[in-house]
């Protein structure tokens, strides 16, 4: 029994098909991590640039 164990847990050690779907799965997860950050720091700066872009129209009353 104990040698059939060694035997099945050398096989799975050896076998790598998941590997690709994990190393994806990471990348996938560092991207989002990437643009979200991006994405927020964009806001703020577009943010900005509207407050002054509102501070430099007339004010005009209907």
């Amino acid at each position: 029994m104990t040698a059939y164990l060694k035997m099945m847990l050398s096989k799975l050690r050896r076998d790598e098909r998941g590997v690709t779907l994990v190393e994806y799965g990471i990348a996938i997860a560092l991207a989002v991590a990437l643009g979200t950050a991006a994405l927020t720091d964009l806001s703020g700066e577009i943010e900005d640039g509207m407050v002054a872009a509102g501070a430099e129209m007339p004010n005009s009353t209907p």
